[in-house]
């Protein structure tokens, strides 16, 4: 849900011009171009828009889609999924489950053990180097 103190104004002047377009408006950077399609560095990736706690480097994998590419999030209940109709499609959104950001989709063609690829865009993602991947097991929250 989100927040009701964050306006358009807030995200607009926090985000950049693609975080914005990614997260607000539901867009999508072009395939091997965001900052960790490819990056292997540990940590958890943040919402960029709220920073909640999405996804750890433990559960990324190389999809060869161009978007990192998750096995599972943090938590159930961090992450929220929508039937997304758009582009003449019908796909599951993936959004943060705090302000509502969009992330990305999430495709069942994942590895084990739950063979879902959350296939999210770097734009809406934030890296955090400093927070220990295995504190945050999928499953278990930041608690």
């Amino acid at each position: 849900m989100t927040d009701p103190d964050t306006t358009d104004t807030d995200y607009r002047e926090r985000l950049t011009a693609e975080q914005y377009h990614v997260t607000r408006e539901q867009g999508t950077e072009p395939a091997f171009s965001g900052i960790y399609w490819d990056t292997k560095d540990d940590g958890v990736y943040r919402c960029v828009c709220c920073d909640t706690p999405l996804f750890t480097s433990s559960t990324k994998f190389d999809s060869g889609t161009g978007w990192p590419s998750f096995w599972a999030p943090v938590d159930e209940d961090s992450v929220r999924t929508n039937t997304d109709h758009s582009h003449g499609m019908t796909r599951t959104e993936a959004v943060c489950a705090t302000c509502d950001a969009h992330l990305g989709h999430v495709f069942p063609d994942g590895p084990n053990p739950t063979g879902d690829r959350f296939c999210m865009n770097s734009a809406s993602l934030r890296l955090d180097r400093d927070m220990d991947p295995d504190e945050v097991s999928p499953g278990n929250g930041d608690d």
